[in-house]
């Protein structure tokens, strides 16, 4: 439960800014859009996809949404994202059209505002279950068609690649990457909190050994 480096109140913008910088690196090396990319129209249906509102919850300087909506164009469609960060700083480095400041626990968006709600590698943030929980439910409550939500999985051997791969960053930054899956999850882990926050019909799975996703399609 040990916090990490980067989720201090004491950072300074300048440490923020080269930590978007080191995270924008490994993402791309990781492809961590590329569930949202599979599953979004699997779920839906691409009549579906034609036209989508989405909300990136914990969405740090944007970057997922950029390249979502970047590939949604290459198909002919239109994702128009709103971007949520806790983080004021990380919303200054966001260059979308839209972005809130707010916490994932309690969204500031009327019941059903979006087609989509997701989000990746973030709810290992959160301190406590409950959070979790609250989070979990809020997502639920704003999302009208799907709810698609993306973190680490818990394990040795992905904390030791991980590790490998971030020798080029900073310590601070190596050091929160491999706390991230030390704070990741299980698969059961998921589904007792989804269950908890009243998403019964949500299906949790791990995909390639490395991520955990839950999915309620509405």
């Amino acid at each position: 439960m040990q916090a990490e480096y980067f989720d201090g109140d004491d950072r300074t913008p300048e440490e923020i800014r080269a930590h978007y910088g080191a995270l924008e690196r490994l993402n791309k090396l990781t492809q961590f859009e590329r569930p949202f990319r599979t599953w979004i129209p699997n779920l839906l249906g691409e009549a579906t996809c034609q036209r989508l509102r989405i909300l990136d919850l914990g969405s740090g300087n944007g970057q997922l949404g950029r390249i979502l909506s970047d590939w949604a164009s290459e198909q002919g469609w239109s994702w128009e994202f709103t971007n949520l960060d806790l983080c004021p700083v990380a919303a200054r480095l966001d260059p979308g059209t839209r972005h809130v400041v707010g916490s994932v626990t309690e969204l500031p968006f009327n019941d059903h505002a979006f087609d989509v709600v997701l989000a990746t590698t973030m709810t290992h943030h959160l301190p406590s279950e409950s959070e979790v929980i609250r989070h979990f439910s809020e997502a639920g409550r704003v999302a009208g068609r799907l709810v698609l939500l993306c973190d680490l999985h818990r394990n040795l051997l992905f904390q030791m690649i991980l590790w490998c791969v971030c020798l080029g960053e900073s310590k601070h930054f190596r050091s929160d990457a491999v706390l991230s899956i030390r704070r990741g999850w299980r698969v059961g882990e998921w589904k007792r909190l989804a269950q908890s926050a009243g998403l019964d019909d949500a299906t949790v799975w791990l995909e390639h050994g490395t991520r955990v996703l839950l999915a309620l399609k509405k």
